[in-house]
Order: C-alpha cells, then structure tokens, then sequence
C-alpha cells in the first residue's frame, strides 16, 4: 500500500502542478478550470493570486514522498470549499480518497462544500467515500469544454459533536 500524505505548496512544486493541470484530458474531466490550461503565465498569476490569500490551504499530495497532485481549501462567498487533483499517474489507487481524507481533517470548519462535473464519477466516488452528500444540481459554464454542464455541489456537514 502507498503512503499518501500532504504537505505544504512550495515553489518547485509549480512545474509539476503546471504540467498536470494543462492535460487536455484532465482538463475536461476535471471541467471546472481556466479557460486555456495550457497558458503558463496565466497559470503563474493565478497561482500567486491564491499563494498571497490567507483564506487558501494549498497542498502538494505526495504517494511515497513524490508529486501525486494537489489539494487545497479555500472559501467562496462565505462557504469552505474543498478541492483535490491527482496526477495521471497516481490515479485509481486510492491516493485522492487518501488525500481528501487527510485534507478533511486539517479543515475544522463545517459544513465543507465541494463541487464537480455531474459526469466525473471517480470525483464524486471519491467525495461520497468520505462523507460528503449531494445537496444540489446546477447548469455552470465549463471552460475546460466550452459550455455549460451538469454541476454537483456536495456537502460534509457538522458532526453530532459540532465538528
């Protein structure tokens, strides 16, 4: 079994997350990204956009001390969100349901929102094996494709105990 763990952003992890996020067919399925993956100075800004925002957690998720993807929380209108990316190579093993476990208990605050194209089943496999329940659908538009798309927004709520 791979040890999967997450551990802070730092500068050398920009080429890599760069690489990952600009893969046309990670792109689609992922949906929800900018509107050309493969613009690196639009990366680059948008990376030091969310470095410099106190309200942003970015981790690198590792599977035996290498690059495996990217998780993070951050907050939207009020809500904290979670998302997570995991490099081609490091899919269906497990590592993203590792990942969001771990980043799930870095994040204290509840409810936790997450969002993800209605037609990305390992996603939301991946966020219902860890407790988030689907609570809405919406049209969004999706740059990574170029319309609008099925949009699930799924929740962790509080526990009994408030966390």
């Amino acid at each position: 079994m791979a040890h999967v763990d997450l551990r802070p952003f730092d500068d050398d992890d920009a080429d890599a997350v760069f690489e990952m996020m600009s893969d046309p067919d990670a792109a689609a399925q992922a949906a929800f990204t900018a509107d050309d993956p493969g613009d690196r100075d639009a990366f680059d800004v948008w990376l030091e956009r969310h470095r410099a925002d106190d309200r942003v957690r970015m981790f690198v998720i590792t599977e035996n001390g290498g690059f495996a993807g990217t998780a993070a929380a951050f907050t939207v209108d009020d809500d904290r969100e979670v998302t997570f990316w995991v490099a081609r190579h490091a899919r269906g093993r497990g590592v993203a349901s590792a990942a969001l476990r771990l980043l799930i208990a870095r994040e204290a605050e509840r409810p936790l929102y997450a969002r993800v194209a209605a037609d990305n089943a390992a996603s939301l496999a991946v966020l219902q094996a860890n407790g988030f329940s689907e609570i809405e659908r919406a049209r969004s538009y999706a740059p990574a494709r170029g319309t609008e798309i099925d949009e699930v927004i799924l929740t962790l709520p509080p526990t009994l105990d408030g966390i």
